[in-house]
């Protein structure tokens, strides 16, 4: 293997370059393998039924997208209306309050059909060196994966609703980079083995193992500019 940094040649389990002196930081289990061309990688398969991550994302999209919406309405309402409080206010915030609940019960079992599409599993290659972390969904769920980014494309097409074509496209990405230089958060959510690599209009998820958890976390953390 050779150094990330200079490229100089490694002994096995080397603890600086005999080149520049740069440490090498070794992987905590054999989960992480660090590979000749200075990149750290492994393979992360996640529990679509036991991991609320995709539950989690795919709810904030719609509920913001109909916060926005509702706010508006209320806006209008108030305005245009001289019984607005309290009356015509409570009713639009009950309506409000039961899709909420029907949004939730939609999304909840749109995310159990994805995962038996799946089969049960998200999978997932990472690849991590000192410029920034590559999220790679597995060969073997891309093409399950493309197409039902397609479908949900086709299906916001047809209806007009912009916030599920945006979800199709964005569904349609297989892989995904965070150059460290250009990050402007990390946040770790360890019960859920999840750090959230965010940048300006990137947002990155990075999975780990436990045992894995707090090297990934620290060597992105420690190379993500200060704020």
């Amino acid at each position: 293997m050779n150094c990330p940094k200079c490229g100089c040649a490694l002994r096995q389990n080397a603890g600086f370059c005999p080149g520049c002196g740069n440490a090498v930081i070794q992987p905590p289990s054999r989960n992480i393998v660090f590979c000749p061309d200075g990149k750290y990688r492994w393979v992360y398969e996640m529990s679509l039924l036991k991991n609320p991550t995709v539950f989690f994302l795919v709810w904030k999209i719609f509920f913001f997208v109909f916060l926005g919406i509702f706010t508006f309405i209320i806006i209008l309402d108030a305005v245009n209306s001289y019984d607005f409080f309290p009356d015509r206010l409570l009713g639009d915030l009950k309506f409000f309050g039961i899709f909420v609940v029907g949004m939730t019960v939609i999304v909840a079992v749109s995310v159990l059909i994805y995962a038996a599409i799946m089969g049960g599993k998200y999978c997932v290659l990472f690849e991590m060196d000192e410029q920034g972390v590559r999220h790679i969904q597995h060969p073997k769920q891309i093409k399950k994966a493309q197409a039902l980014a397609d479908l949900a494309v086709l299906a916001g097409f047809a209806t007009g609703n912009l916030s599920v074509m945006g979800m199709g496209m964005n569904g349609a990405r297989t892989e995904m980079y965070s150059e460290f230089g250009k990050v402007r958060s990390v946040k770790a959510y360890r019960r859920r083995n999840l750090i959230k690599v965010n940048e300006v209009l990137n947002h990155n998820q990075v999975y780990a193992e436990k045992e894995d958890f707090d090297f990934v976390l620290n060597y992105i953390s420690s190379r993500v500019p200060k704020k």
